[in-house]
This record gives C-alpha cells, structure tokens and sequence, in this order.
C-alpha cells in the first residue's frame, strides 16, 4: 500500500508542477489541479477497497499519513480556488481585511481542535486505533458532522482533520505571502526603472530568484528571499503571488527541477556558437 500511495503522490506533484508551469493564473491552475486530485483520490479508494490492509499498522499509517497527504491538496487548491474568486476588486485597505479575515479562518479552526493539533503536532500514538482505524470513532473525541456524511469505508474519524492542518499551513503562508506583497507594494518607486515587463512564467521567474538567492550574488547572501521576490516584482511589474509554494512545487520535482535554468543555459550556450560561426 506504502508503495503504491508513495508513487501515486510523486506522479500527483509532478503533474501540479507541470500545470503550475502553464497556468500562472491562481483561479484556472486550482480549478485544473482540483479536478486532477479527485482523479487520483479515487484511483487510490479503488486501490484500497479492492486490497485492503495488511494489518492495523498499515491502516492507521494510509488514514494518518498518505491519504491526509494527497487530501490537504485537495482542500488547498480548492481553498485558493475560492479565496482568489471572491477576492474583492478595490482599494489595498479593502483587500487587507479580506486577507487577514481569511487567515482569522483558520485560527478559528485551530482554536476549535486546539487538542487533537497537539496530539497530531507531537507526533503522539496513543489515541491512533480511534482516530485513524475505520468504524472506531469516538464522538467523545470531538467529531466534525462531516465525519457522519462520509464514506466509512474510505474515511476515519479524524484523517481529513489531518489533511485540514497540513493543508491549513499551506494556505497561511500563501495568505501572509499576499499580505507581505499588499504591503510592500506601495507608491511607485521612480528611482527604478519599470517600464520592463516579465513575459516568461511566474514559475520560471521564481526559479531564477531562488537560483540567485541559493548563491548568494545579491548583497553578499545577506538578504531575505522576499525581499529580492518583491524587488523582481517592481523592476518586471508582475505579482509573483504565492512563490514560496511555487518554490515547493518545484522542488517536489523528481526530474528536471531547473527546466527554466536549464533552458537560460542551453540558450546562452546556442547563441554563442552561432555568433562564433559568424
């Protein structure tokens, strides 16, 4: 199960890699990435209902640890999804209430399972034969009613909580990336020249950041990633949105992890032997 959980999320990653590369759009890539997860969602209950388990070990490793890994995709894409659809059209005083009620969201969760995020965030074991066994729940143990409308042949009482953590971090650090951007992005700078616009993908733009960053070209290595990402951001006019997740995705990469690089490499290298041809 291990194998073919493991193997189903590395083809998953690898496919939102590809997508985030031609879709720089926030609303179309998670409506693309949404659809391809619910595929792979059920490939996976297919897989389980017709195998099954080994023995309890294995169960509670899938619904506390694999499953909850592809679920929080699903929840964030379908979360980005919405937030970038009702986002609203106005001033920047408009769009940081907005934003800082989305991320109220998701304290409010965190405030209303306060005790199974310390279960879950100390690696604790105890309570696992209830929390991650099929038809072993405990309504003691703080039951969503989602739980009850659920399929109990693919779901325990608590692995979408799971998946609703991993995915909720995920979401924050896209949301304070907004914020951060929001903020910096005041009055323009006319001791910069702007008038240069980024016409390759934001997720090959964000490739040549991080590579930069990675040697420390830019003020000796002393600086902080966001601020070299906001400083693109004003010299290439564009809004690189969530580009430590982007950064992520690129890393989860199995194969060709610096195509964007890569390509800057094999282009500079072919335009120099044509010259030399001259």
């Amino acid at each position: 199960m291990n194998n073919y959980c493991n193997e189903i999320i590395q083809e998953l990653d690898e496919e939102i890699s590809e997508l985030s590369i031609d879709l720089d759009n926030p609303i179309l890539l998670s409506e693309a990435v949404v659809e391809l997860i619910i595929t792979k969602i059920a490939k996976v209950k297919q897989h389980v209902l017709r195998i099954g388990f080994v023995n309890i070990e294995e169960e509670i490793n899938f619904f506390k640890r694999l499953k909850p890994n592809i679920l929080s995709k699903l929840i964030y894409y379908n979360t980005i999804y919405k937030i970038e659809a009702k986002k609203p059209h106005g001033c920047k005083k408009v769009i940081r209430k907005y934003l800082k009620n989305e991320i109220s969201k998701i304290k409010r969760f965190f405030d209303n399972n306060l005790e199974f995020y310390k279960y879950y965030r100390t690696n604790s074991t105890y309570l696992d034969h209830k929390y991650f066994v099929r038809g072993k729940y405990d309504i003691k143990l703080g039951l969503d009613t989602y739980y009850f409308e659920s399929d109990h042949s693919f779901s325990t009482s608590h692995d979408y909580k799971v998946a609703k953590i991993i995915a909720n971090d995920l979401i924050q650090v896209y949301l304070e990336d907004q914020l951060t951007s929001l903020n910096k992005r005041s009055a323009p700078d006319h001791t910069i020249i702007n008038n240069l616009n980024w016409t390759g993908s934001k997720t090959a733009l964000i490739e040549l950041i991080y590579a930069l960053h990675a040697q420390s070209v830019l003020d000796n290595g002393n600086v902080d990633i966001k601020v070299i990402a906001i400083s693109f951001e004003k010299i290439f006019n564009i809004d690189l949105g969530d580009f430590y997740h982007t950064y992520l995705e690129l890393r989860n990469r199995k194969t060709n992890r610096t195509k964007f690089i890569d390509l800057l490499r094999e282009g500079l290298i072919k335009k120099m032997d044509e010259q030399d041809e001259k």
